[in-house]
């Protein structure tokens, strides 16, 4: 899945209001990065490289499966899939976001 696809997925996953309430940024790496801005009214998604209270670092791929409900957030963060720096309780809200 591209990252324009991914990122036109997450945001209808998101919705105007996730409950987020707080910016949480996917780095890609090489391939970009994905904002969710959960303070925002209605919520967005965009591919801008902002600051962000939580940011996690991961491969498209498996960004991709865990959209798609093959890979577990908490799976993939035991097997050093997932990175997170910043706000953990942010990143914890990601299971009802992506999962």
């Amino acid at each position: 899945m591209s990252l324009e696809d991914l990122t036109t997925k997450i945001r209808e996953k998101m919705g105007a209001d996730s409950g987020l309430a707080a910016r949480l940024k996917f780095d890609l790496g090489d391939d970009g990065v994905i904002l969710l801005d959960g303070t925002s009214s209605p919520n967005t998604v965009t591919n801008d490289d902002e600051d962000a209270d939580c940011t996690v670092g991961v491969t498209l791929d498996d960004l991709t499966a865990m959209i798609a409900g093959e890979l577990n957030p908490m799976t993939a963060f035991g097997l050093g899939k997932l990175r997170i720096e910043g706000d953990m309780g942010v990143a914890m809200k990601l299971g009802s976001l992506v999962g």
